[in-house]
C-alpha cells in the first residue's frame, strides 16, 4: 500500500507554473553513437529542434536501444532550457525525456507523427 498522496493534496507541492518554466520541445534524432568514456554506457545524440537549431544530448539508453542507428529519425521530447552538462567530456545541451522502468531502464518518450521538430509541448 502506497503512503504517497496525490500531488494536488501535497501542501506546497508543485504548481502548474513550475511546469510552465520548462521549455519542452519536439526533437528529431539526427545522429546517435556510443559516448566513449561515460561511466555508464551512454549515447551521444544530435537533435534537430527546428527553428531552435540543432543541439547535443547524452542519454543512458543503451539497454533499451542496443543499436543506436534505430534511434535516428525518431521524434522525442526534450527540455531545451536547462543548463548544459558535461558528460565524459561531451556537452549535453538538452535533456531527452524517457520513462524510467525497473533496473533504471529508460524508454524514450515519443511523439505522434505529424508533430514537427521545434514545436512546443503543451
Amino acid at each position: 500500500m502506497s503512503t504517497r498522496r496525490p500531488v494536488d493534496e501535497v501542501p506546497d507541492g508543485p504548481a502548474i507554473e513550475d511546469l510552465a518554466r520548462l521549455d519542452l520541445r519536439v526533437g528529431r534524432i539526427l545522429e546517435a553513437a556510443p559516448l566513449p568514456g561515460a561511466r555508464t554506457p551512454s549515447y551521444r545524440m544530435r537533435i534537430d529542434l527546428g527553428a531552435e537549431g540543432e543541439r547535443s544530448s547524452s542519454a543512458r539508453i543503451t539497454s533499451c536501444y542496443p543499436d543506436p542507428s534505430t534511434l535516428v529519425g525518431r521524434l522525442v521530447v526534450a527540455v531545451v532550457n536547462l543548463p548544459p552538462r558535461r558528460v565524459a567530456g561531451f556537452e549535453s545541451q538538452v535533456l531527452v525525456l524517457g520513462a524510467l522502468g525497473d533496473g533504471d531502464v529508460v524508454r524514450l518518450l515519443g511523439v505522434d507523427r505529424g508533430a514537427e521538430p521545434g514545436q512546443r509541448i503543451a
